[in-house]
């Protein structure tokens, strides 16, 4: 059971949800069962949602509203609870189930009278949230059939209508366009939340308060102190039974277009002039329209695609990416990707950022490297700085949380002599609470109508502009030549290139 957060106590009544109905289409797939009910039983057992909160489920999958309720309790020992609460099995008496095809108007139909019924039974006020937990492909066809029976529309001026759209937001620019044209059909942007996973992560967060809550960080947080900064996401998993699905993805769309420039972003924008969805997506966007467009020539020197072959991750032997379930054995497809990109404003000029992301890595990891420039004088001699390093600063965004900062200091002894030492916060030492679930951020945001953490239109089309021309060129060339790296490593040779010309070399953690 999910004890209360003595934390959400103490919040004010804002941040406790309104009454609503949540519609998850997708219900009986994997997302709902092991994010989504266990992110909304940890709000319920925190008392910050309403007692006249309405799961609804919608899927292709016969099941009877009973047997969906069964469903909700049962997927609770998915999350970190190990039983439901008595908020959550109190609420899901009332959570409704509706069988039917995405692209059959009676589904719909069906949708709108158990929604009407809701709200008079259960007082849920006109209020809905819906939540695209389907396939991408499914997406373009829901929005159309909402928009088609006006099921977006707010019922009166005090009720609210809203649309969650889970990632990836089309396979390029030209797609994502064509996405955001059905989805505006009904929706308006201010009623879209596209979510982004990653945003909800505290530690992704911590980026803005370690920058503008303090006044040692932000005056070195540029190209006059900062050497280069590294980017890694990293997998040790493979890709298991989602073979077929990332045959027609990649690591480049699949992590960099979303999380790894999302991160990017926030680690580069500027100061925001308010801390609210305006002025944080506004930055964001700013600095995502300065990352310089890679033309075909750069591409080749600045991107590295690879894909895993056999090796050995944590003790234990693992297949190459061509022997997965559904993976064709002559597939060209990129399972990592490292790139060297350019931010052509007056706080980066000069400065590399570096991002990698991949699958079979040697572990679970994301974090932020900044490394500054060397002191521009060392009054020591050279046996005295042997164990000396670059200053950095390290966030921690996954799996444990926190941030490093990195410096020299001397070694205790008789002699001087100076090497590099960390300064280590940690999340888990320094807070008695958990963290919250990213997914429960983000729900408990989009049904309080925040879309601080959530991805605007103009963001989703600036990271594919920075993506396309890649995919452009790999795609002339039918997929770039790729390199290959032995599980369990942290990468290609052709990757630790990139930074080797640059004076550099990618951290090891």
């Amino acid at each position: 059971m999910t004890e209360p957060n003595p934390l959400f106590q103490d919040l004010d009544s804002e941040r406790r949800a309104p009454p609503c109905v949540l519609v998850v289409f997708g219900a009986s797939g994997d997302l709902t069962k092991r994010k989504l009910i266990p992110a909304l039983e940890a709000l319920a057992a925190n008392r910050l949602l309403s007692s006249a909160f309405v799961l609804v489920g919608v899927a292709r999958t016969e099941m009877s509203d009973d047997a969906f309720r069964q469903v909700a309790l049962d997927a609770v020992e998915l999350g970190p609870a190990t039983k439901a609460s008595a908020a959550w099995q109190d609420l899901a008496k009332g959570f409704r189930y509706i069988s039917g095809g995405y692209d059959d108007p009676a589904t719909y139909r069906e949708l709108g009278r158990v929604l009407d019924a809701v709200d008079a039974e259960r007082g849920t006020a006109g209020n809905r949230l819906y939540y695209l937990a389907t396939v991408p492909e499914v997406f373009a066809p829901v929005a159309h059939y909402l928009a088609d029976l006006g099921l977006p529309r707010p019922l009166s001026e005090d009720s609210f209508v809203r649309i969650v759209v889970e990632k990836p937001y089309g396979r390029d620019i030209e797609s994502a366009a064509r996405l955001d044209a059905a989805i505006r059909e009904g929706f308006a942007e201010e009623q879209v939340y596209r979510i982004d996973h990653y945003l909800g992560k505290e530690t992704v967060q911590n980026v803005l308060a370690l920058r503008f809550a303090n006044s040692i960080f932000e005056p070195i947080w540029n190209r006059r102190y900062v050497s280069h900064v590294q980017i890694t996401v990293s997998e040790s998993l493979g890709v298991g039974d989602r073979g077929g699905f990332y045959e027609g993805a990649g690591a480049l769309r699949d992590i960099v277009q979303n999380h790894v420039l999302q991160v990017l972003a926030l680690t580069a924008m500027e100061p925001p002039a308010t801390v609210d969805a305006r002025g944080i997506r506004d930055e964001k966007v700013k600095a995502l329209r300065a990352v310089d467009i890679l033309s075909p020539e750069e591409v080749a020197h600045n991107v590295v695609p690879a894909q895993y072959v056999r090796g050995w991750v944590e003790g234990e032997e693992v297949p190459g990416y061509i022997e997965e379930p559904g993976v064709s054995p002559d597939s060209r497809t990129e399972t990592y990707v490292a790139m060297r990109l350019r931010i052509d404003n007056w706080r980066w000029a000069g400065v590399p950022f570096y991002v990698r992301t991949g699958k079979r890595l040697p572990k679970r990891m994301t974090e932020v490297a900044m490394e500054f420039h060397r002191a521009p004088h060392l009054p020591f001699g050279a046996d005295q700085t042997r164990g000396l390093g670059s200053n950095a600063l390290v966030l921690r965004i996954q799996p444990d949380e926190g941030i490093t900062l990195r410096f020299g200091a001397k070694v205790p002894g008789q002699v001087l002599r100076v090497r590099t030492v960390s300064m280590d916060f940690s999340y888990e030492a320094a807070f008695l609470e958990e963290a919250s679930d990213a997914y429960e951020r983000l729900l408990l945001d989009a049904m309080l109508g925040d879309p601080t953490l959530f991805i605007r239109s103009d963001e989703v089309e600036q990271s594919w502009r920075i993506v396309d021309p890649i995919l452009k060129v790999w795609g002339e060339e039918g997929r770039a030549p790729l390199a290959s790296h032995v599980a369990g490593t942290w990468g290609p040779e052709e990757a630790d290139r990139l930074l080797e010309q640059d004076g550099h070399a990618w951290r090891s953690p």
